[in-house]
C-alpha cells in the first residue's frame, strides 16, 4: 500500500472515530457536516472525499459502533460467566455498568431508528442489523444452553435490554438493568 493511500485510509478511520461521540451527543440530523468538520479538524473537502454524503458517514460511525459495542458485550459476558445462561443474565449486569457510565445518553442504533424511520432507509436498516446480531448472538447462547425454543427466547431477552437501554436513558436511572434481569431469571428458569 503507498504512503498516500495508507495516510488517507488512516484519515478516514480517524474522521470516523471523531464523528461518532458527535452523533451520539447531538443526534443525526442536528449534527451538521459543518460541526463535524470543525470537531474532527477534517475540512468539508477532505469528508467528502471520503464519504460522498452525509449518511454513507452516518453508515460507517454505526459500523464502528457496533463492531465495538459487540465486541465489548460479548467479551464482558464471557468475563462474568462461563456457562450460556450466565452469560445471558451477565449481559444485565454489563448494561448496569453501561448506564452508570459517565456521558451515557442511551443508544445509538434506537437513535438511528428513531431518526432514520423508513424501514427501507439503510441507516434503519443497518440500526437494525446491529440489533439482529445481538439476538443472534442469543440464539446460540439459548441453543447451547438446551432452550427449546432459542431463537423466541433470544427475542424476548432482547426486548428486555432494548427495554431497559430506553428506561434508563429517560429516567436517568440504572436500575431498569436489574429490574430487567429479574425478568429475564424468570423467563431463564421456565
Amino acid at each position: 500500500m503507498n504512503v498516500e493511500v495508507q495516510m488517507s485510509a488512516n484519515k478516514r478511520t480517524d474522521l470516523i472515530q471523531n464523528a461518532l461521540p458527535l452523533f451520539y451527543e447531538n443526534g443525526f440530523h442536528a449534527t451538521g457536516m459543518d460541526l463535524v468538520a470543525k470537531e474532527t479538524g477534517v475540512s468539508k473537502t477532505s469528508i467528502y472525499k471520503h464519504f460522498r454524503t452525509k449518511e454513507e458517514l452516518i453508515l460507517a460511525v454505526l459500523r464502528l459502533r457496533d463492531e465495538r459495542f459487540r465486541n465489548w458485550l460479548y467479551r464482558r459476558m464471557e468475563e462474568l460467566s462461563a456457562t450460556p445462561q450466565g452469560q445471558m443474565l451477565a449481559m444485565f449486569d454489563i448494561l448496569k455498568e453501561w448506564f452508570e457510565q459517565d456521558g451515557f445518553q442511551g443508544c445509538l442504533f434506537i437513535k438511528a431508528s428513531a431518526e432514520f424511520q423508513s424501514k427501507d432507509h439503510p441507516i434503519n436498516a443497518q440500526a437494525f442489523a446491529h440489533k439482529q446480531l445481538l439476538t443472534d448472538h442469543l440464539a446460540k447462547l439459548a441453543a447451547k444452553a438446551g432452550y427449546p425454543h432459542p431463537d423466541v427466547l433470544a427475542r424476548k431477552l432482547i426486548i428486555l435490554k432494548e427495554g431497559a437501554i430506553v428506561m434508563a436513558a429517560m429516567s436517568h436511572n440504572s436500575s431498569s438493568a436489574s429490574e430487567a434481569k429479574e425478568v429475564a431469571q424468570v423467563l431463564l428458569s421456565t
